[in-house]
């Protein structure tokens, strides 16, 4: 199965200022209008499980398009393979009940976003347990 991953999977055959129209109301970020001239045409082949798991994802509201699946997994990796050197990024797998207190925390105000939470929740971690183990090399 061949996916495509380009606006035009979006809006195909419709005049380009109807286009950049829609394409600025379907951007993931609103500020940032993305025209097909900032885009590019990419054809991927995926085994035919993987496409099935895309379109999965897309039956199940996660994603509006297949397209869309495709294009957050190349941020995410991207995201990964291009962050400062200063920083080490990880990804942790959590029970789903840990998300949800996650998420109360963000909706409480207590932190930003779910990375932040465990950002500070690590940080507090870390400060009690460094003194903790100085001691017990002493």
């Amino acid at each position: 199965m061949e996916i495509l991953a380009d606006a035009n999977d979006y809006i195909p055959n419709l005049p380009y200022d109807i286009c950049l129209t829609l394409m600025h109301v379907l951007s993931d970020n609103k500020d940032e209008v993305v025209s097909m001239a900032d885009t590019e045409r990419i054809t991927v082949r995926l085994q035919n499980d993987r496409a099935k798991a895309l379109e999965k994802l897309v039956e199940i509201g996660r994603f509006p398009t297949v397209s869309d699946a495709i294009r957050a997994a190349v941020d995410e990796f991207v995201e990964a393979n291009f962050t400062p050197e200063y920083i080490e990024r990880i990804t942790i797998d959590l029970p789903k009940g840990n998300v949800v207190e996650l998420e109360c925390l963000v909706k409480d105000g207590d932190s930003v976003s779910i990375d932040d939470a465990i950002r500070n929740a690590v940080r507090e971690y870390t400060r009690k347990r460094i003194p903790k183990a100085m001691e017990d090399q002493l």
